[in-house]
């Protein structure tokens, strides 16, 4: 291996490694006294270099502001994802948002178990109780969302009061080297009274269809030939806000080559 080869190796390496060590921290983008910080991430980072294998995704998201003040309701959001990975739904039950309105986590999942592809955690800040800041369940289903593939966030807060909300989001092509996008309109929460302010997702399915084993999510290492890794683009973010408000962040990630 020559010299220019050994250095090219250790830079990807080096850029490797502090890729994921930034899977930990989340990019934090800032408008005015509205803070966003936005984290996405992937396992195993280790790959086939051609044929896509398994893969989850872990998605997260905060929302606050920097002088305490009650932040405005997210409205929309469109989540960009490399086009190394890839969602298979090909065989896999649909939900149907009718189905889960208006219910329980407890209940949406007896609708709608064979759909699931994800699980969450969130936390609403409601205005009208003082600011206070209550935790929920997150829940993530395959579906139809006008007429295309989609998946349908379930979020369920039990106390102080019950509160649902179906969040679908469509699922579309990309350009560039973002393969698939995620889109959403986000219905207002309590009447407008109460703001998301993190989301936290975990989508990952593995089932049989048609006598085959298969994976929602997949992805391969796009590396070089001959080298043992590579770093990209792996999550673009844009997030829409109640009064006109939007910010945008990009994550770099890596991953390794791995044999089979």
């Amino acid at each position: 291996m020559g010299m220019r080869r050994r250095l090219f190796t250790l830079a990807l390496l080096l850029a490797a490694v502090g890729a994921l060590t930034g899977l930990a921290r989340a990019e934090v983008v800032q408008s005015g006294d509205l803070r966003v910080a936005f984290h996405a991430g992937f396992s195993p980072q280790a790959l086939p270099r051609e044929r896509p294998a398994p893969i989850a995704v872990e998605v997260e998201g905060r929302i606050s502001t920097t002088d305490g003040s009650h932040p405005p309701p997210l409205d929309a959001l469109r989540i960009e994802l490399s086009s190394a990975g890839r969602i298979d739904a090909r065989g896999l039950p649909r939900c149907r948002a009718a189905l889960i309105q208006s219910t329980s986590s407890a209940a949406a999942l007896a609708r709608c178990r064979g759909a699931l592809v994800g699980r969450g955690t969130f936390v609403a800040q409601l205005a009208a109780a003082g600011q206070i800041l209550v935790p929920g369940q997150a829940l993530v289903f395959n579906g139809t969302v006008g007429g295309r593939p989609g998946m349908l966030v379930h979020i369920y807060l039990s106390r102080p009061v019950r509160l649902t909300l179906v969040v679908p989001i469509r699922i579309g092509p990309g350009e560039g080297g973002f393969g698939t996008v995620l889109t959403a309109r986000v219905p207002e929460l309590a009447g407008g009274s109460a703001s998301i302010t993190k989301l936290r997702l975990r989508i990952a399915r593995r089932y049989t269809a048609g006598g085959e084993r298969r994976s929602y999510l997949s992805a391969a290492c796009a590396a070089p030939a001959g080298f043992p890794g590579a770093v990209f683009p792996f999550a673009r973010g844009t997030f829409s806000f109640a009064g006109g408000r939007t910010v945008h962040s990009v994550l770099t990630r890596s991953c390794t080559v791995r044999a089979g």
